[in-house]
């Protein structure tokens, strides 16, 4: 199963909802996204600032591959924290951003 380190933004509560830096795992098809317990499919361009949804919920999240800079928020003016799994930290940090871990 192939897997990524992606952005993950819950767009249910607000604009700027929780958020997170985690690895997805794909469905073979690579229609289905996994992170943890939730399973998410695409909004195939139907969503509002949202592009997959939760398949138990119906929760809509906006969910991308991190940026290099750190900006991974849809609205980056936002000061809420992205949290970062920390089965993933240090390749977060060290692949993607390029720099050495944090602390």
């Amino acid at each position: 199963m192939r897997t990524r380190i992606m952005y993950i933004e819950r767009k249910e509560e607000s604009l700027n909802g929780s958020a997170r830096i985690g690895r997805v795992s794909f469905s073979k098809s690579g229609a289905t996204l996994r992170y943890g317990t939730q399973s998410f499919q695409s909004l195939k361009g139907s969503g509002h600032k949202a592009n997959y949804y939760d398949v138990e919920t119906e929760d809509r999240y906006w969910i991308s591959g991190p940026r290099k800079d750190g900006a991974d928020r849809l609205y980056p003016q936002s000061r809420l924290p992205v949290e970062i799994d920390d089965d993933v930290k240090e390749e977060y940090w060290r692949e993607i951003r390029r720099m050495e871990p944090p602390g």
